[in-house]
């Protein structure tokens, strides 16, 4: 990125920008990336929905502007990746940037080596982002702390073995979000990832990501009126409600979407996301006009 900060980033809209992150380069890189395009300390709000570890690659959400309001219901959804095991050999971290134990020990192929589907309980990594009383476990072991994160479960809908050569195979998961794939691949035993690409999140894909060098002018940014109805029911209001919507009243939507939450759109702009209170009414909770 080679433009002038705040001239190439003025008419980016508020949205999600999908990123393909390359290795050795952190998560927080490619937000800081995205927020000095955008005119840097001065740039409006700027932030991703779901990090990848510095070895990976891949699909990451940016959000821009108002659509870091969206952070959560974006995390919530599905994934997809592409790793490459490393066989016969463990790994501290789960990766290659760990301590790294040649046991010589294959794992077998499928389908003599059943690779779990379904619902799964995992223990994530120690060198991981998981808060273990308020602190983030991978800090815990870097200080030399033993450290045990908490069990957790998980879907994994797919995990098909691509290929295998030697002692190195490749696998496609597809999975909850919470999954980590180090964690999958370490539970074959005598297995670390090599490699691993996350190759879609939800309906958005890798090979419709931009690399992080391109600039400004060339990017395409998913507009908030198009990301509210990946992540919740949908319900149309009228102009009065669009405005009362805005300033945050109560309205009465009888014909609203049953659930909990109803992103509120009007002639294709974001409004609000609604909560439903027990009287029936929907609570604009995220507002987007402002």
């Amino acid at each position: 990125m080679t433009a002038t900060p705040s001239a190439a980033g003025a008419g980016v809209p508020d949205g999600v920008l999908l990123i393909d992150k390359p290795a050795g380069r952190s998560s927080h890189d490619m937000v800081g990336r995205v927020r000095w395009a955008l005119g840097g300390r001065k740039a409006r709000r700027v932030g991703h929905a779901g990090t990848l570890d510095p070895f990976a690659t891949g699909l990451l959400l940016v959000l821009i502007g108002r659509a870091t309001r969206l952070q959560p219901y974006l995390l919530a959804l599905p994934k997809s990746y592409e790793t490459v095991a490393q066989l016969g050999a463990r790994s501290s971290t789960g990766d290659p940037e760990g301590e790294i134990e040649r046991t010589g020990r294959i794992p077998p192929a499928p389908p003599a080596l059943q690779l779990p589907t379904g619902l799964v309980r995992q223990r994530p990594p120690a060198y991981s982002a998981v808060r273990i009383d308020g602190e983030r476990a991978y800090r815990r072991a870097r200080r030399g702390e033993e450290v045990e994160v908490p069990e957790r479960e998980v879907q994994v809908s797919r995990f098909d073995e691509l290929w295998r050569s030697g002692d190195r195979a490749a696998y496609a998961i597809d999975c909850s979000s919470g999954t980590y794939v180090r964690s999958l691949v370490a539970d074959l035993g005598d297995a670390y990832c090599l490699e691993l690409r996350r190759t879609a999140i939800g309906p958005y894909r890798v090979a419709d990501a931009h690399q992080p060098e391109e600039e400004p002018a060339a990017w395409r940014v998913v507009p908030l009126a198009d990301v509210l109805p990946i992540v919740l029911p949908v319900h149309e209001l009228d102009a009065d409600e669009a405005r009362r919507a805005g300033h945050g009243q109560r309205l009465e939507l009888p014909d609203a979407p049953a659930g909990s939450e109803v992103a509120l759109l009007h002639d294709g702009e974001a409004i609000a996301i609604g909560r439903r209170e027990p009287d029936g009414r929907i609570h604009p909770v995220v507002g987007f006009r402002a």
